[in-house]
């Protein structure tokens, strides 16, 4: 008669351990699903701020309550986005927020007509204009310019124009690898 209540107990601490995963996996899905996420960079749009395979966290909750704001690094999703392919998300720097006219002059970027102060960027580094449609251009109520801080190769706002906001998918929250450049980008 003993081993019936045995195994009755053992069939409980199995039930209540698979609990315990299953919360855990759920747990784990919505953080990140909703909350945050890794990416890894791709190409040298980003350096020298950021590297090629860099392993970087994404934190997506700002964006919901217009936290995305000037010079903020971002993923953005490439779906949709005219010259990608649907590829891997990309990475940029935010320089333009809705309402905000941007302007591209003599290698300078101009923001609501001052000289942006970009101290991320190399000394001497050029801006050149890639396509006359958005060498100048005002926002509308969701889109964001952004850019890369390697200027030559970035395919960024200048490219392909604003970032819709339905685009973005959160801001990079800190580098976690390799190792020795672990911290805020």
């Amino acid at each position: 008669m003993q081993t019936r209540p045995r195994q009755h107990d053992v069939l409980l601490e199995i039930l209540d351990w698979l609990r315990y995963i299953l919360s855990a996996i759920l747990i784990g899905l919505l953080l990140v699903v909703f909350v945050i996420q890794r990416n890894a960079v791709i190409g040298d749009s980003m350096d020298p701020t950021l590297h090629p395979n860099d392993q970087v966290l994404v934190e997506k909750v700002s964006k919901l309550w217009h936290g995305i704001t000037y010079g903020d690094i971002v993923t953005i999703r490439t779906r949709d986005l005219p010259q990608h392919e649907d590829g891997p998300n990309i990475i940029k720097r935010v320089i333009g927020l809705p309402g905000d006219t941007i302007e591209l002059l003599d290698g300078e970027v101009y923001r609501n007509g001052e000289l942006l102060e970009e101290t991320y960027l190399p000394d001497n580094t050029l801006t050149e204009v890639r396509n006359p449609d958005y060498a100048k251009l005002t926002l509308g109520p969701d889109e964001y310019f952004v850019m890369g801080d390697n200027r030559a190769v970035s395919l960024d706002s200048r490219s392909i124009g604003p970032i819709p906001s339905d685009h973005m998918i959160g801001e990079v929250l800190l580098r976690f690898y390799p190792w020795q450049d672990f911290g805020q980008p």
